[in-house]
């Protein structure tokens, strides 16, 4: 379901006997299998267009 690169968001924190993940941003391949299991992860929104287009809109109000 998920590519082992891809960024996602663990929405809130996860125990195993090793490490406590706090809720954030990891890729996919960084989290233990549990998180997935406990449906504790989700796909990042895509985002669309690029950060250049956000400075070209209002150009002046910088």
């Amino acid at each position: 379901m998920f590519e082992p690169t891809e960024v996602v968001e663990l929405r809130q924190m996860c125990f195993t006997p090793n490490r406590i993940w706090q809720a954030g941003q990891y890729m996919v391949g960084e989290l233990p299998d549990i998180a997935f299991d406990m449906g504790l992860v989700e796909r990042l929104p895509s985002v669309r267009g690029n950060s250049a287009d956000i400075d070209t809109i209002n150009p002046s109000e910088h």
